[in-house]
């Protein structure tokens, strides 16, 4: 386990519990305490959580953690969500893309399709609010980038405020894809801060068709800032370890659901 996946899994472990115990981790991580306690002072100086004598609780951060560290989680399957995602896009197409690591996948698949590549002319026009997916593509000559303005988050790297307004109430995009940090059947699409909650909201209002594209951790779950209801939403891309029930709920709601 390489070290930020090692991280991540104990940030996922004491967002459950709430408290953690060295020993314990060592034992589940299979790694030797004192590399524990070295994680853990380290994650301590990012405010990441409190330490305590032999082990961590949680802070008040602990729920929406900075990308680099949400990487490593359900990474194969956010692989496969975002394959799946960039086989909607047609040539020609206008896509919008907001931060997160999900979305992040999307465009990296976006970036290698072959019958993109081809000709001297961009083959979509991507507009985004994320700066690293902003920076990942701009390489791409296939792909014209449209960043939108405003402040950036350094938890996500998402571009918020109404600086970023100014430029999506001009636009018009064929599919917007979101990232989300929770997604329920009845309540909609949410974001843990209302900043990206916003600009996401006109993102999908600025679209003919919004894709949800979430892995199953996500469904059912509650954040603090609705982007949208769920009657904005067209399409859900999950993985197969969505439950039934939710996913039945989706669809009974008229949503197009898709497991990968």
């Amino acid at each position: 386990m390489h070290r930020y996946e090692r991280l991540s899994a104990m940030l996922d472990i004491l967002g459950q519990r709430n408290k953690v115990d060295v020993e314990d981790l060592a034992a589940e991580l299979n790694v030797s305490a004192a590399t524990i306690r070295r994680d853990l002072d380290h994650l301590a100086e990012q405010q990441l959580l409190t330490r305590t004598r032999g082990g961590a609780v949680t802070t008040n951060v602990a729920y929406d953690l900075p990308l680099r560290y949400k990487t490593a989680r359900h990474a194969s399957e956010k692989e496969r969500i975002g394959r799946a995602a960039a086989g909607m896009v047609a040539r020609g197409s206008v896509v919008g893309l907001n931060g997160g690591t999900t979305t992040t996948e999307i465009a990296r698949a976006l970036a290698i399709r072959p019958d993109l590549n081809a000709g001297d002319e961009p083959a979509l026009t991507v507009v985004t609010n994320a700066l690293n997916i902003a920076n990942e593509l701009a390489v791409r000559p296939h792909v014209k980038i449209v960043v939108t303005g405003g402040v950036a988050r350094p938890q996500s790297f998402e571009l918020t405020g109404p600086l970023a307004t100014k430029i999506l109430e001009e636009l018009t995009l064929d599919l917007a894809f979101l990232g989300v940090d929770a997604v329920d059947p009845v309540h909609g699409a949410y974001a843990h801060h209302e900043g990206e909650a916003s600009i996401n909201r006109l993102m999908a209002a600025r679209a003919r068709r919004v894709i949800v594209a979430a892995d199953s951790s996500k469904l059912g779950a509650h954040a603090f800032a609705q982007i949208c209801p769920v009657s904005m939403l067209h399409h859900l891309i999950t993985d197969t370890a969505a439950d039934p029930e939710i996913l039945k709920a989706f669809e009974t709601e008229g949503i197009t659901v898709e497991s990968v």
